[in-house]
């Protein structure tokens, strides 16, 4: 097998680990969909699903991933790059250099002459060594079977709203074939906890409100799942930080009719906007009641506040959060378009590969900011102008949050969510 092929053997098999979705050979569509989400949540950079499904054999190309695409996948991993990625799992080269000297004609006589005996004595060694070990291992057993119906899995939220928040899961996992099993908070690998199959509770903190599946695994496999709603009680100013994001008080952010967090805010918790500028979130999560993404009419405005040093792309993100999935608008100033993506519902479109200059904007003042989305199609406009239209089928999905991202920080002035059951209107 090529060395580029047993590579991206090994990257696959390092994915079904990672995610604990278990063998890619039954992964969906909507797998690949998810995937490239959280691939372009954590990387920043965007791989459509169409081009993990060629990478994964389930599509015919016939065309090598480029480097662009092989260094976010491995960096999805925790890998540096490719390159690193490559050097650790690929069978060892001669290097330039290495060569052996010449050979004389009476040294390859000699040699010639002694490679029979050699491998006579290797090969009866070799029978011998074989014997021996069959004699003395045990015939493998077979892979114990994991069914889904013997285990139990739930939770219950410490709080009704607000963040942090420490959900309790409820578990049994009593038939478990292994010591160990695996509780995770979401689709995120890193968040998966081994406990034990004897235990009947586990206690975990989310730190962001959304949607959550959280996954009860055991061997590696998917056993349990449940939905997971953390509410947000209201509108929750956050600067991310890792592990702990700080929060704020909804009263710290509202003022004068807007949604903005001051910089002077921002600096009295001994947080720098230089050299590398933190980024602000506006997020409400909760039940809005029966509205789904195929079905809506969404309005805002925004500002981008800050734009010193690096944050000059003042990049900013305007989503809309889904059960199971999310739509995205980016805005940038015009210069930066390159590094916008958007997603909507399983629609995915990336700056590196297609213009969307009618995104790149100059936050001198509020940017008007409409989506209309009917019979799973919509149209975004932007400065009270139709700028793009999604005309492929979009994803249904119940509606359960609205989020704002912005680097460095900015302001809302007003949020409109509405279809024939649903009106939500936030003038601040």
């Amino acid at each position: 097998m090529p060395v580029q092929d047993l590579l991206i053997a090994e990257l696959i098999k390092q994915y079904q680990t990672f995610t604990g979705w278990g063998d890619s050979d039954s992964w969906t569509n909507q797998d690949f969909i998810n995937l490239s989400d959280k691939i372009q949540e954590k990387t920043g950079a965007s791989i459509s699903h169409v081009t993990l499904k060629r990478i994964w054999g389930k599509v015919k190309y016939n065309s090598l991933p480029n480097t662009y695409t092989m260094d976010t996948l491995v960096q999805f991993l925790g890998y540096e790059n490719y390159r690193v990625f490559s050097s650790q799992f690929a069978a060892p080269q001669q290097l330039p250099g290495d060569e052996q000297p010449p050979v004389s004609n009476k040294q390859r006589k000699k040699r010639s002459l002694s490679k029979p005996l050699t491998l006579g004595i290797l090969t009866l060694a070799v029978l011998l060594l074989v014997i021996i070990i069959a004699s003395r291992v045990e015939h493998p057993k077979p892979a114990p079977v994991i069914r889904d119906s013997d285990y139990s899995f739930n939770s219950k939220t410490v709080v009704t709203s607000g963040l942090p928040n420490t959900v309790v899961f409820n578990y049994d996992a009593r038939k478990a074939p292994y010591d160990s099993v695996a509780i995770q908070q979401s689709w995120d690998r890193h968040l998966r906890v081994n406990v034990s199959k004897n235990g009947h509770q586990h206690t975990s903190i989310y730190y962001f409100p959304d949607f959550y599946f959280a996954k009860l695994i055991v061997g590696g496999r998917i056993v349990k799942q449940h939905e997971l709603l953390i509410k947000s009680n209201g509108w929750l100013p956050v600067v991310e930080r890792d592990p702990v994001p700080v929060y704020y008080k909804k009263e710290d952010a509202i003022a004068d009719g807007k949604l903005s967090l001051p910089q002077q805010r921002i600096e009295e918790r001994n947080i720098n906007m230089q050299p590398n500028p933190p980024h602000v979130i506006y997020t409400n999560v909760d039940d809005f009641g029966e509205i789904y993404s195929d079905d809506f009419t969404f309005e805002t405005a925004i500002k981008n506040n800050y734009n010193e040093g690096a944050a000059a792309c003042q990049q900013s993100t305007v989503y809309i959060l889904c059960k199971g999935t999310a739509m995205w608008i980016p805005f940038g100033t015009k210069g930066c378009v390159s590094n916008l993506d958007m997603y909507f519902a399983g629609y995915q479109v990336s700056g590196k590969q297609t213009d969307l200059s009618m995104f790149g904007v100059d936050f001198g003042d509020y940017i008007p900011l409409k989506i209309t989305s009917h019979a799973g199609k919509a149209k975004v406009f932007v400065n009270n102008k139709l700028v793009y239209t999604i005309d492929k089928k979009i994803d249904r999905a119940k509606i359960i949050g609205v989020l704002y991202r912005f680097e460095g920080t900015g302001a809302v002035d007003y949020v409109r969510l509405k279809n024939d059951k649903v009106n939500y209107d936030e003038e601040f």
